[in-house]
């Protein structure tokens, strides 16, 4: 993500309804006295108590990202009973197909592989398998992978399989084998094929791996030819339409050559260059791209611009992009002139508050405070000291991250600004200074946010005990819903917890080992270990 405004966009003002609508915080923080050794069965326990009593009529109402999360915390075979339990074929195979996909990302490819075999609906099986033969290739077992690349059924998944396991190979420092897998996955690409784009863009990070100029250069030439082929507008706006010309272009970029762009623009009437594709350019551009080279894409911004209705929405969106790319370059006045020719009065602020934050993502955080302070309108004006707010705790100045945000007037963006600088001050070594300031924000939900985010980074940081005592405390403060990302890490057996709630059943699987972890295959009640202590 970009920056705090990005994490948000649109939803900021959600956000905002929701966590005023539930609030002010306690004097004294609910959950603070519980759980003082960060005990994981206390917060297994406080799931249990919190969580609705019946999510569903079955098991499989449950939403995906559960049993997801079940098989990425060594649940896998109460994740595939719960998948299994879903009464409609399809929407069966979609979660396993989910449940496959987890496990194998956190390394179960033998579980994964099983559980694979029993996916009825072909195509679904056929997606599964696609993803265990890169799955098996990074675990090391090439011959198991290409053996598994032999059986996938559909045609059209034969290019993309042998490209991803070309690419797992590469990135295992195998050039030899990765162009081998690259000319099978050559041999089944078709140019008809809604694929084929996905595959050449593969072939082309394969062929940079292993540096093969020439095979490179042909490869984005081809991804060129394939997006003429569909012309400027062909079958309607798709958001992934202008990635595979634009990841050609911003490769361009890398190298500092753009001739390839400008030939584009010298064919306006032929060129599959629009608005839309430069919009993904200029917000991909290399972070390593100079102020030259940033002034350069901005004069072709404007000569593309000449071909587009200045009130449209792709013009509004390609000029807010090289406002923001120029912005981040310290070119405020140029940044300006193309938020300034948007027929959008509307967002003018908005504009302005986009320019402030790319400005303080550049370094220049002196000057993006002196902007943000200039916008005429409050809001305007509190949002874009936000975005600086952000910034400064991001780049490690937190002292000045809490001068600035106790000066922004409205109490909900300075709980929102604190939000960022939080986990930061704890990151930089200062944990109980980190939770002082995260009790002066007074809104009830804004505070769980920024404790659940705390606990995050005590994760990172190797110590669970305090951030489960934290995740308890956000928990008690605002649900039990605020911990659920933290649970992977913390504690997998209150995922188990959550599904024996929302069920009303009591599911799960015993442990006998002295490290917690359970037994595959078994089944019990779903007591967690100490749970109810």
């Amino acid at each position: 993500m970009r920056n705090g405004l990005d994490q948000w966009g649109h939803a900021l003002p959600f956000l905002r309804q929701w966590e005023v609508g539930r609030g002010l915080a306690p004097e004294e923080d609910a959950g603070r006295d519980t759980a003082r050794s960060g005990f994981a069965p206390c917060l297994v326990t406080l799931l249990r108590l919190s969580a609705p009593p019946r999510f569903g009529a079955d098991a499989g109402s449950l939403p995906p990202w559960l049993l997801a999360g079940l098989a990425r915390t060594g649940h896998l075979p109460l994740a595939a009973e719960l998948a299994l339990s879903t009464g409609d074929e399809l929407r069966r195979a979609e979660r396993l197909l989910a449940v496959v996909r987890a496990a194998a990302d956190a390394g179960d490819v033998h579980g994964a592989q099983a559980l694979t075999d029993s996916i009825a609906l072909r195509q679904c099986r056929d997606q599964a398998l696609v993803g265990q033969v890169s799955a098996w290739a990074r675990a090391g077992e090439r011959d198991r992978a290409v053996a598994l690349a032999e059986t996938v059924r559909y045609p059209h998944h034969w290019a993309v399989t042998w490209a991803l396991l070309a690419k797992a190979v590469a990135d295992g420092g195998d050039t030899r084998a990765a162009l081998a897998f690259a000319d099978r996955a050559e041999d089944h690409v078709l140019c008809s094929d809604p694929s084929a784009a996905k595959v050449l863009v593969l072939l082309l990070e394969v062929a940079d791996l292993v540096g093969d100029r020439d095979r490179a250069d042909d490869l984005a030439d081809r991804l060129e030819d394939w997006a003429r082929s569909r012309g400027r507008h062909g079958g309607g706006f798709d958001r992934d339409r202008p990635r595979p010309l634009a990841t050609v272009l911003v490769r361009d970029l890398g190298r500092g050559d753009l001739d390839r762009l400008d030939a584009l623009l010298r064919r306006p009437r032929r060129s599959p260059l629009d608005a839309w594709v430069m919009t993904v350019v200029l917000a991909s551009a290399p972070a390593s791209t100079d102020v030259e080279t940033a002034l350069a894409l901005a004069d072709r911004t404007q000569i593309l611009l000449g071909a587009c209705a200045t009130s449209s929405g792709e013009a509004i969106a390609l000029c807010t992009a090289a406002a923001r790319m120029l912005a981040l370059h310290g070119q405020v006045e140029r940044a300006a002139a193309f938020a300034d020719a948007m027929h959008a009065p509307d967002i003018r602020e908005e504009r302005q508050t986009q320019i402030v934050a790319e400005l303080a993502r550049g370094g220049d955080t002196g000057r993006a405070e002196e902007l943000a302070r200039a916008i005429g309108d409050g809001a305007a004006r509190s949002h874009a000291l936000v975005a600086v707010v952000r910034e400064l705790a991001r780049q490690g100045e937190t002292d000045r991250a809490v001068r600035l945000a106790d000066t922004i007037d409205d109490p909900w963006l300075r709980d929102h600004a604190l939000v960022a600088v939080v986990p930061e001050t704890a990151r930089h070594g200062q944990r109980e200074r980190a939770e002082a300031l995260a009790r002066t924000i007074v809104h009830r939900a804004t505070r769980a946010r920024a404790l659940t985010e705390l606990a995050e980074v005590l994760t990172e940081s190797y110590e669970p005990s305090e951030a489960r005592r934290l995740a308890v405390r956000a928990a008690a403060l605002d649900g039990w819903f605020k911990v659920l990302p933290l649970l992977e890490r913390l504690a997998p057996d209150a995922l188990v917890a959550t599904v024996d709630a929302w069920t009303g059943g009591r599911v799960g699987e015993p442990t006998d080992r002295a490290d917690g972890r359970h037994q595959k295959g078994t089944r019990a009640p779903a007591q967690a270990d100490g749970a109810d202590r």
